[in-house]
């Protein structure tokens, strides 16, 4: 079996830019949510103590994206947590919307437990991409530091 990386780091001369892939396009959203909070810190020392619930929608697969990902970062922002874990169970089109329910968890920061990288400020559609290539999803986006 091949491994498959869950994101990468991509060059850019003021903000962070990550190229994120799944298997499904919510593996793909999934794995941007990761790399937008690795960003911030490392993510494998954070825990998966508090669950929150994710719904929302969008009037492209561009827009559901950057709404996904800034729901995440108002929970950053509002409830001081760094998120670890993400699971999107699904993305669908209904009527004139696109639509996305999933779930992250994490825990309150400790900056004894967790390393302070950078903050995100927010997310951007500067260079936003969402592809299928070779059978597998792969989106990019950069955010704003």
């Amino acid at each position: 079996m091949i491994y498959m990386k869950k994101f990468e780091f991509l060059e850019h001369i003021s903000d962070a830019y990550i190229a994120a892939y799944g298997k499904t396009l919510e593996e793909a959203f999934e794995n941007a949510a990761l790399a937008m909070f690795e960003v911030m810190t490392d993510t494998s020392k954070v825990e998966a103590k508090r669950k929150y619930s994710i719904e929302t929608t969008g009037i492209d697969l561009y827009s559901l994206l950057y709404n996904w990902l800034e729901e995440l970062l108002i929970i950053y922002g509002r409830d001081n947590v760094m998120l670890s874990k993400f699971k999107v169970y699904e993305i669908k089109k209904l009527n004139e919307e696109y639509y996305i329910r999933g779930e992250a968890w994490g825990e309150e920061f400790d900056p004894n437990k967790h390393e302070q990288r950078t903050e995100i400020k927010a997310v951007t559609y500067s260079l936003m991409e969402i592809k299928k290539k070779n059978g597998m999803f792969e989106v990019r986006v950069v955010f704003d530091i």
